[in-house]
């Protein structure tokens, strides 16, 4: 239906409480990007709060087809909501109720070739979310909040710290590279398990790239070579100015140039591929 039209009830506990998961899934030519990933993530959202998932694998693989079937554009981002439905305001989790599924299509544009010339600025801020941020739930107050930080500050994104250690950004994953090597935060309850996140660890593997998941410490956030932030929607983009100061030399590094190469060699591989399965 339009967005117009679509309603849902004010006691939906989305509405009321917050209770509820999302996903975010591009696609590429008119092709689902990564869905098994994508799925499987949600899965763990949904095991994290212990509500059962509607759908099997299959149903929502058809679901998400029919929707981008039903929208214009080569390259939409697909946002898929789940909540626990609705109930008398009561912080228990009701019984017998079905969970509200909402899914919408919404044009991707990718990001701007200016962007990923001269990168992106950024601030720091400490980490002051909850300890679940595993968890894709819809609750996003705190990292609204942290967002808004770096938009007030004049930046794209808020690069977080916690007891002096990275975790991840208001809206993406952080990567640091210090002497050609790629460091990564650990996948913890400490932050999002981002889609992209793992593809680069992929590609960097395949590529024979070094990398190093580990905590990464905040001196190695200040001294880094390099610095990037990436999610399912902005792809990879350098951060050459991080709290006001350049990040290695003020320019987007060799690294990130390679790293961004091969991922969009691996979306068009992945688009022939599934074209030539279909």
């Amino acid at each position: 239906m339009p967005l117009e039209e679509a309603t849902v009830p004010v006691l939906d506990r989305g509405f009321i409480f917050g209770d509820g998961v999302y996903e975010v899934i591009p696609v590429y030519s008119r092709r689902l990007f990564r869905l098994a990933e994508h799925l499987r993530r949600l899965q763990n959202s949904l095991d994290g709060i212990g509500l059962q998932n509607p759908h099997t694998a299959a149903e929502w693989g058809a679901l998400l087809q029919q929707l981008v079937d039903q929208n214009e554009g080569e390259d939409q981002y697909l946002y898929l909501h789940i909540t626990r439905g609705v109930a008398k305001r009561d912080h228990a989790f009701p019984k017998g109720v079905a969970p509200t599924v909402f899914l919408m299509s919404s044009p991707l544009t990718p990001p701007a070739p200016e962007l990923k010339a001269g990168g992106v600025t950024a601030i720091t801020a400490q980490d002051n979310r909850w300890l679940r941020c595993d968890i894709k739930a819809i609750s996003l107050l705190p990292n609204v909040l942290l967002r808004q930080q770096a938009v007030v500050a004049g930046t794209m994104e808020a690069v977080l710290l916690r007891d002096g250690f990275l975790t991840e950004g208001s809206a993406s994953n952080i990567f640091v590279v210090q002497n050609g090597v790629i460091l990564a935060p650990p996948k913890n309850n400490l932050m999002l398990p981002g889609i992209t996140y793992d593809l680069i660890l992929e590609l960097a593997a395949a590529e024979q790239i070094p990398c190093k998941v580990g905590p990464v410490p905040e001196a190695a956030l200040r001294s880094a070579d390099e610095i990037w932030l990436t999610s399912s929607t902005r792809e990879i983009l350098p951060i050459t100015v991080l709290d006001g100061q350049p990040v290695g030399n003020g320019q987007p590094g060799p690294l990130f140039k390679r790293m961004d190469a091969l991922y969009q060699h691996y979306k068009t591989t992945v688009m022939r591929s599934a074209e030539v399965k279909s």
